[in-house]
């Protein structure tokens, strides 16, 4: 996968920093979708990214911990970006059935447009118990599935634009059938994803509903 260097403009690094970083999280993200977590090792991620030694890797990111943050911070980042190319940049968080849509149809759209992504984040997910990973992998996962979705179907039954429901059993149902989605994808990549990413997002509108 390509990352893009600006993905990093903040941290103040220069272009040379920010490309070898870019470099490295990209071919992480690639070992994890192709090996998966277990066997993606400094050793195999310098094979992908053709560096010249490890501790390139460890210069930028120190350790494995280090490493695997930067990696699910630039997948987040990744997503929230496809999100508001999606959307123009003109989503309203306060439109909550507009957000509910729009994070379906991102979710599902994702599916296609940035495969190593999501193979890499359900990597990250089913290894954060690993000792030598990132802590807040757990969190920050927990929190782009369905965290993040269920505060704001809270915040919409508060302003009344929601029906009554568990927000975060709802949240976790859109989650599993974005998921459910990806395994049917996996399975046959000529699916419609757009098709299933509008019926889905119809779906759990109306499902919402006041």
């Amino acid at each position: 996968m390509q990352v893009k260097t600006d993905l990093m403009a903040e941290m103040g690094l220069s272009p040379a920093e920010a490309a070898r970083r870019a470099q490295i999280i990209g071919a992480t993200i690639g070992v994890l979708s192709d090996l998966g977590y277990r066997r993606t090792t400094f050793a195999k991620i310098k094979e992908r990214a053709g560096l010249s030694s490890t501790r390139l890797i460890s210069y930028h990111f120190t350790n494995k911990a280090g490493l695997m943050q930067a990696v699910l911070s630039t997948v987040v980042e990744t997503k929230n970006e496809f999100l508001a190319e999606r959307t123009g940049g003109g989503l309203d968080p306060a439109d909550r059935p507009g957000y509910l849509r729009a994070h379906i149809e991102t979710s599902v759209a994702f599916l296609r447009a940035y495969p190593e992504c999501v193979r890499a984040l359900t990597e990250l997910a089913a290894n954060a118990d690993d000792a030598d990973g990132w802590v807040m992998t757990k969190v920050l996962v927990d929190d782009m599935r369905v965290h993040g979705l269920a505060r704001q179907l809270r915040q919409g039954q508060a302003e009344g634009v929601f029906g009554g429901f568990t927000p975060e059993v709802m949240a976790m149902s859109v989650a599993q059938a974005v998921d459910g989605v990806a395994a049917a994808y996996a399975a046959d990549p000529s699916l419609d994803l757009e098709q299933y990413g509008r019926e889905l997002a119809d779906t759990f509108v109306k499902a919402t509903a006041p």
